[in-house]
């Protein structure tokens, strides 16, 4: 198991980062919010859960550590994957999961693409016991912009994160029109942003 990784970062995409450790980079696929918090050419840290199958060995990354026990928790629920789960990491901030999960929120839980009412009923069935009390209302990371939008490339990331094309093209626009400059990472937090509160 791979917990963690530290190194300078080499590259920072829409839904991963290569980070270097010992020489070799690793891609590690990682939320909006984790992602914004990197910066090319410098040393990063992330926790990290190794998620392997037969064809493949996917790294996902997180800020801390219990990010990365939300992921695994999640995955524990009969059709959550670790594609959902990320997804669901994008999404809801942990104590926003907490809270849907200990109250029975399924409406918040199906904000996510991919988990319709009966997931998100298993999910409060099984999980709500499980989670931490949510803490007091979650602090808004600050908005850097820079670079130039980025919008085809924002709707495809958002697309794959399982949103339909329309609804993510007017997030985006709408991302755009509170900030041209912004660059494709600022675009996908804020496009996401909007979308859960739809």
């Amino acid at each position: 198991m791979i917990s963690s990784v530290r190194g300078e970062v080499l590259q920072i995409g829409l839904d991963h980062a290569v980070v270097e450790v010992g020489g070799v980079g690793l891609a590690v696929f990682a939320t909006p919010n984790t992602l914004a918090g990197l910066r090319r050419g410098e040393q990063g840290r992330l926790a990290t859960s190794l998620v392997v199958r037969e064809d493949s060995l996917t790294l996902f990354g997180f800020a801390d550590d219990e990010q990365r026990d939300v992921f695994g928790l999640l995955q524990s629920v009969a059709g959550i994957g670790p594609r959902m789960a990320l997804a669901t990491l994008a999404v809801l901030a942990p104590d926003d999961l907490s809270r849907a999960l200990t109250e029975g929120d399924v409406k918040t839980l199906t904000r996510v693409p991919g988990i319709g009412p009966k997931v998100a009923q298993r999910m409060v069935l099984e999980l709500k016991d499980k989670v931490a009390p949510p803490a007091a209302p979650p602090s808004q990371l600050p908005v850097t912009a820079s670079g130039n939008p980025r919008r085809d490339q924002v709707v495809e990331a958002l697309v794959g994160l399982g949103f339909t094309a329309k609804p993510a093209e007017t997030a985006v626009d709408k991302a755009l029109a509170g900030d041209a400059d912004a660059d494709a990472a600022v675009l996908l937090r804020t496009a996401l942003a909007a979308l859960g509160r739809s």
